[in-house]
């Protein structure tokens, strides 16, 4: 008999991917995507079964299939597709409650892989240049995505303490990026003209989308868990290297007026900023990916300068009717940064 795989988040764009992905693996017999709404995508043969894993009803499809792997890719980093802030955080730390108190009911399930990313490192001045898996950060993420990323590893060891008979992969992604993926980093690239943090420079890794499902299925279909693992393409770019790339002009604003800007940058609908994000563009992250190549046993087919050019290859041109909108929000910015200089 071979493996009978349950994917969480398989409406997504990521979970549809691998979802269909996983049907095509000759160890595995059943694939079954859960979702609270239909997938607008193919899944290929799997399997859709409309649960919403914050409900308790995710047991029994776990009990009903004899479901033995879970791979849990609905960890939500962007608060707009999940209807705001409040909504992301319940799917993303309830429901990984509540999908975790599933699988320790049942019997059957062997195997956990963890989607989870580097942001529960954080980013500060303070920290190294390449964070390992047995680092922590200098300080923990306080809110957004990195927060809830820490309070989901945070259940899965406390999941792996009372299941110790199953084996556990959690893997800690770079920025993903590629042609079809959207995420706050391809939407920020995207802008017709990009706010940089005035003085930083900072470095970026990524991991190209097709790398991350082929992590991720390496992982669900190993025999023995890996733990925890960063995965990332090899190399790193700077932010001005990513936005010359990206045909974008940029405009340095102070660190001051960053959050500013990201309020105008959201209420315009034109990409989703953060607080954690804007740090990571002031001072970037460093994966380490050692584990990755020696316990996982992957090895990514694509390098971040490689991963990101593929997005930049398969977007559009600048928007330029929007671009007058930018420059006079970071204009203001600047003017607002004077302001309370003087007035201090």
């Amino acid at each position: 008999m071979g493996q009978v795989v349950l994917v969480t988040g398989v409406s997504r764009y990521l979970g549809g991917r691998f979802a269909r992905l996983l049907t095509d693996h000759p160890g595995i017999d059943r694939v079954i995507g859960v979702d609270v709404v239909p997938p607008p995508h193919s899944i290929g043969d799997a399997e859709f079964v409309r649960a919403d894993i914050r409900n308790p009803i995710i047991a029994k499809v776990i009990a009903q299939a004899g479901v033995d792997t879970v791979a849990h890719l609905n960890v939500i980093a962007t608060p707009v597709s999940a209807g705001g802030r409040v909504s992301m955080k319940e799917i993303n730390v309830i429901g990984t409650m509540q999908l975790l108190a599933a699988c320790q009911k049942a019997p059957s399930v062997q195997r956990l892989v963890v989607k989870s990313s580097a942001a529960v490192y954080g980013s500060s001045p303070r920290d190294p240049a390449m964070f390992s898996e047995d680092m922590g950060p200098k300080a923990l993420p306080r809110a957004g995505f990195g927060k809830d990323s820490v309070e989901v590893e945070g259940y899965v060891r406390g999941f792996s303490r009372r299941r110790a008979d199953v084996e556990v992969s959690v893997l800690r992604f770079a920025n993903i990026i590629g042609p079809g993926i959207s995420t706050t980093m391809t939407d920020y690239f995207s802008l017709p003209v990009v706010p940089t943090v005035l003085g930083f420079d900072a470095r970026l890794q990524f991991v190209h989308e097709d790398d991350a499902l082929d992590a991720l299925a390496v992982a669900t279909v190993r025999p023995e868990g890996a733990g925890l693992v960063n995965v990332a393409g090899d190399g790193v770019i700077t932010v001005s290297q990513a936005a010359r790339l990206a045909g974008r002009v940029t405009v340095p604003v102070p660190m001051q007026a960053t959050g500013w800007v990201g309020q105008v940058v959201r209420r315009s609908r034109l990409a989703d900023f953060s607080p954690e994000q804007m740090n990571q563009l002031a001072h970037g992250r460093g994966l380490d990916t050692t584990r990755m190549r020696e316990v996982l046993g992957f090895e990514p087919r694509h390098t971040t300068l490689e991963a990101f050019q593929s997005f930049v290859d398969a977007r559009r041109g600048p928007r330029a009717a929007l671009v007058p909108r930018l420059v006079d929000a970071t204009r203001a910015a600047e003017q607002w940064v004077d302001r309370q200089v003087s007035e201090a």
